[in-house]
């Protein structure tokens, strides 16, 4: 049943997710007491899930955009579910906004393949890289993805290289800029980040750490079903696959460095997971195990949410 609503990009889809993701947030802030603030709780509340919302929208857009995907919305369903392994991200306002500046610059980066204006979208990708770290500091090394496409596409133009360069230079004045006007504590904010924590037990739960169990082989199933099927892609796709196997790589390695680490920093891995995964259930040429497939993740999403209720 699922697979028959999700199979097809419909209207329809998009409400149901944005209605469920809704009802998520308000469960959430409501049980865990994030609206005791009154106003101040409420206003945070929205913009984290106007957030949300435009980061679902956005997988939407890249995998549709630059068909990653046949013509379905297994992607943005899955980057949903994902959440709801998680669901502190959703009170989460650092992961979300420097997670959401990251799905920018990958937007930017794939749309590569076309070879129109590559140094407007090296640029772009490589400033939402940039502000992306403002807000959580180890996202700068998705910096390395720009140098990959780079590779990738552009390599013979030595002015490609120095884009990146050009885009921190242009983030650091802007900072700084801001800094002054808040009496430098922008600076002690981004210093608190920036120190390297190999510590995994972060768990308050079991449930937590069970999640990251099967997160983690969820993502082995997606991951290397993507590197044994890259080659009968189209050729023209195989660059923007090889991407987004690059982005998922990237992701764990700013959740492997992060500073104050929990489950919330697996956000980074979401959008190239959900790509992948929506490679793999796409590909089943059996209609049932496509069920059971989705159906797994769903009560896994499910389970994990009401637990940390």
């Amino acid at each position: 049943m699922i697979t028959n609503i999700f199979e097809k990009t419909r209207p329809l889809n998009y409400l149901i997710l944005a209605i469920a993701l809704l009802v998520c947030f308000c469960l959430y802030f409501y049980s865990n007491g994030l609206l005791n603030d009154g106003w101040s709780s409420l206003g945070y509340g929205a913009l984290y899930f106007v957030i949300s919302v435009s980061s679902l929208a956005l997988i939407n857009f890249i995998t549709l955009k630059n068909t990653l995907t046949k013509n379905n919305n297994f992607s943005v369903l899955l980057f949903f579910l994902f959440i709801l392994f998680s669901p502190k991200i959703f009170s989460n306002g650092e992961i979300l906004l420097s997670n959401f500046f990251l799905l920018l610059a990958l937007r930017r980066l794939i749309s590569l393949k076309s070879m129109k204006e590559p140094k407007e979208k090296l640029f772009d990708a490589s400033f939402w890289i940039f502000i992306a770290a403002l807000f959580h500091f180890w996202s700068i090394v998705y910096i390395l993805l720009v140098f990959i496409s780079i590779i990738l596409h552009v390599s013979r133009d030595f002015k490609n290289w120095l884009i990146p360069f050009i885009a921190l230079f242009s983030v650091v004045v802007l900072f700084f800029g801001v800094n002054l006007y808040f009496d430098k504590s922008l600076t002690q904010y981004l210093f608190a980040q920036s120190y390297l924590s190999f510590d995994f037990t972060y768990f308050e739960t079991v449930y937590q750490n069970i999640a990251l169990a099967l997160f983690a082989s969820i993502s082995l199933l997606f991951f290397i079903s993507m590197i044994l099927t890259i080659n009968t892609k189209a050729l023209n796709l195989q660059s923007s696959y090889k991407k987004v196997l690059f982005s998922f790589v990237l992701g764990v390695t700013i959740y492997i460095l992060s500073a104050n680490k929990d489950n919330s920093c697996l956000m980074f891995c979401f959008a190239p997971l959900a790509i992948m995964g929506g490679n793999f259930i796409e590909g089943l040429q059996n209609k049932l195990l496509k069920e059971i497939v989705l159906d797994v993740i769903i009560l896994l999403g499910v389970f994990f949410f009401v637990m940390s209720l």
